[in-house]
């Protein structure tokens, strides 16, 4: 089964994909001119603009939920992972993912407000709906929201859930049996309670563990000061194998460096945009422009974090197929070479500083973090069966969703990291895949859309969306924003 999956995630994630990647945002920033820098100002003033309503939720809601899809377990395990298997210049290459995803996330999350819909009286929207109502294209529409509804739904929460089981087990020595058991009825609880229960929990879960997570490796980087501007320069010397020892692996600094910075920041992947698309904004670009501030906080912050923390610490190996397994160099720490790549990583390189706390909070924030991931994908999941069956306007195939994750998240918390994580990598690629391309297929309407909006903002006004305006005929909801002045 491993042999299997490992071959399907190599074809996924061959070299055509994280050009594609790439390739996409440094297109999608020089067509928007940079909007990642220029917008700045922007996207904070932002970040707290517009209400809930009864169809939608406020901006910084939609942010809170975005965030809990982005900040989760790639953020702790998964940078761990980058740098053991890719080397320090990974983290560089998750650097440069996030700054050019954020436009890639600004074009799909524009996109995603364009073209939602209304379906049991809440918005929604995504890749699949704007593939059909933008493209035209009903099969490519069907075929993402069936792979979205797999891997949101059944192929990514076990990564989450498994990283949470193996935290608490190296914390506390809690058995994965009794962790499962934890997760799912906590899970049940929330989801049950439906979209707006869930935007409740991560809107106050999200900030106030983000903020500790980072003030307490801010701790540590200070205590450790002097190390800083070496690791910095190891971060770049090695991203480009300048750095004897790493030079045989820039191939693997590379392709970790942006597997594991789009799973974590989503740029490009086509999650983030259903979460856009719940958002009750007066204009579309508003909540692009949040969605790629989204990206920065998730990598640039949170990601950055965690890697010079393992770094300055000296709690990561690396694996390379030329030096051989846990190959050391003389620019290479010694680490944590007694547990598995991941999360007991992060946990060495806080325990290292602060004796008996480190493992324990970073258990507690992997949990609340990987959670509210766990709800992320649901909300994911749950749109994309709406899109399926929002003829049959019947809650059922909902409440088989939230069933079938409970069962997907007690599996995850008890069986084998790796064969979880290459199953979670193959459900991003594949998403990845057919999210980008349909983007890269329907630009011009959120380039519209940037024109308008700035163009607006121009003229001293509060930017409101009227399709006609950019030539969009076919987004009705618009009309009924509109009139009944929801915004």
């Amino acid at each position: 089964m491993e042999e299997i999956v490992g071959m399907i995630n190599e074809i996924v994630w061959s070299m055509p994909l994280i050009i594609l990647c790439l390739g996409t945002g440094l297109y999608f920033s020089i067509r928007t001119r940079f909007l990642q820098l220029r917008h700045i100002k922007e996207m904070f003033r932002l970040l707290f603009d517009g209400k809930s309503s009864e169809s939608g939720v406020s901006s910084f809601q939609a942010l809170s939920m975005s965030l809990a899809g982005r900040v989760g377990t790639g953020n702790i395990a998964g940078v761990a992972t980058a740098i053991t298997f890719g080397g320090p210049g990974a983290l560089f290459w998750m650097w440069v993912v996030a700054f050019l995803g954020a436009s890639t996330a600004f074009v799909e999350a524009t996109l995603a407000q364009i073209y939602k819909e209304k379906h049991l009286g809440q918005f929604r929207g995504g890749p699949a709906f704007y593939i059909e109502k933008g493209l035209g294209v009903k099969w490519f529409a069907v075929l993402f929201a069936i792979v979205s509804v797999i891997s949101a739904g059944i192929l990514l929460p076990g990564i989450q859930s498994n990283s949470v089981a193996d935290g608490l087990n190296n914390a506390f020595n809690l058995d994965s049996r009794i962790t499962a058991v934890i997760v799912a009825v906590v899970f049940g609880a929330i989801i049950f309670g439906g979209v707006k229960r869930i935007a409740k929990v991560t809107e106050v879960v999200v900030p106030i563990m983000a903020i500790g997570y980072l003030l307490i490796v801010l701790v540590i980087i200070v205590m450790n000061l002097g190390e800083l501007p070496g690791v910095i320069s190891l971060v770049y010397t090695s991203a480009f194998g300048q750095e004897a020892g790493f030079g045989a692996v820039i191939g693997l600094a590379i392709q970790w460096g942006v597997k594991r910075g789009l799973y974590s920041n989503e740029a490009g992947q086509g999650t983030a945009p259903h979460i856009a698309a719940a958002a009750n904004v007066s204009h579309p670009v508003k909540q692009g422009l949040v969605q790629s501030f989204s990206v920065y906080i998730d990598t640039l912050l949170v990601c950055s974090a965690t890697g010079f923390m393992l770094l300055i610490t000296g709690k990561y190996n690396v694996e390379n197929p030329v030096l051989g397994a846990n190959g050391a160099t003389k620019f290479l720490y010694q680490g944590a070479h007694n547990v598995t790549a991941g999360t007991g990583y992060t946990q060495s390189a806080m325990d290292s500083v602060l004796p008996g706390f480190g493992s324990l909070f970073v258990a507690i924030a992997l949990f609340f973090f990987a959670f509210t991931t766990i709800l992320a994908y649901y909300y994911i999941a749950e749109t994309n069966i709406s899109y399926l069956t929002r003829k049959l306007n019947s809650p059922i195939f909902n409440r088989v969703l939230k069933i079938v994750m409970i069962l997907v998240v007690m599996y995850g918390c008890v069986n084998e990291a790796k064969l979880i994580w290459n199953i979670g990598d193959i459900g991003v690629g594949i998403m990845a895949w057919c999210n980008i391309i349909a983007i890269l297929l329907l630009q011009k309407p959120a380039f519209a859309a940037l024109k308008d909006y700035e163009k607006q903002k121009n003229e001293g006004l509060d930017p409101v969306f009227y399709p006609k305006n950019i030539g969009v005929m076919n987004v009705p909801i618009w009309d009924e924003i509109n009139e009944n002045k929801e915004v």
